[in-house]
Parts: C-alpha cells; sequence; structure tokens
C-alpha cells in the first residue's frame, strides 16, 4: 500500500499546473495576490474597508499617520487591483466613497491567516519585525 501523501500535492501547494514554475510570473495567484497587498498601509487600508464604507475624509482620520499622497496612491492602486470600489455622491462639496469589492471582501481571511503566521513568528515574539 502506497503511502497517502503519494500522488498528492506537496501540502501547502494547489494541484495547479501554475504551481510548478520556475520563477515568479505575473499570473502566479500569489503574484498576483501580493501585488494587490503591496506597499505599506495597504493592509490598514484593507482593514478599515472589512468594516463597511467609508469616505476619503473617514480613511483619514481613522489612520492618522497615514499621507494624503499614499493613501490617494494606496486607493487608486486597489480600485486598479479590483479589490475596491470607488464612487462618487454628489452635493457640495461631492464625496467620494470606497467600499470592498466581494473580490476584496475574501481578503479578510487572508490578513487573518498573515496575521496569525506573523504572530507566531520567532521575529514577533522576540519584538525584532
Amino acid at each position: 500500500m502506497a503511502h497517502q501523501t503519494v500522488g498528492r500535492p506537496r501540502p501547502g501547494l494547489p494541484d495547479d499546473p501554475r504551481a510548478e514554475v520556475a520563477e515568479p510570473t505575473p499570473a502566479c495567484p500569489v503574484e498576483v495576490a501580493l501585488a494587490a497587498l503591496r506597499g505599506r498601509w495597504t493592509t490598514l487600508v484593507i482593514r478599515e474597508l472589512l468594516g463597511g464604507e467609508h469616505s476619503y475624509s473617514g480613511l483619514r482620520a481613522a489612520l492618522r499617520g497615514l499621507s494624503d499622497k499614499v493613501l490617494s496612491d494606496r486607493l487608486a492602486h486597489l480600485v486598479e487591483a479590483g479589490v475596491l470600489e470607488r464612487r462618487r455622491e454628489t452635493g457640495v462639496p461631492p464625496r467620494t466613497r470606497y467600499r470592498l469589492t466581494p473580490h476584496g471582501e475574501r481578503l479578510g481571511p487572508v490578513l487573518q491567516a498573515l496575521w496569525d503566521w506573523g504572530a507566531d513568528s520567532p521575529a514577533a515574539v522576540s519584538g525584532r519585525a
């Protein structure tokens, strides 16, 4: 009788031909996910939006250390990546509201898994990150 792992993919790796590459490719789903999460503050912007829709000024108030330039960059990047939806509201002054797309909402468990992994890492335990 063969061991139960014979013929199965390696643990943690999908049974998908895209996983069998010799170097990173832009089409790799892991690379796509990491590209969407790129940049400092990105995960905190997503965290705020996991709680519900926000205006630009609401995000600025929630993330006080974040500059306008970086917030604008992160929001534009996340909209382009299909993580956020941007909606302009008429009025004086006009307001812009952001919310996660259904695809973006699926990042909640991903961020939780990253948190859990990082919280258990030796660097987090020792205070060196």
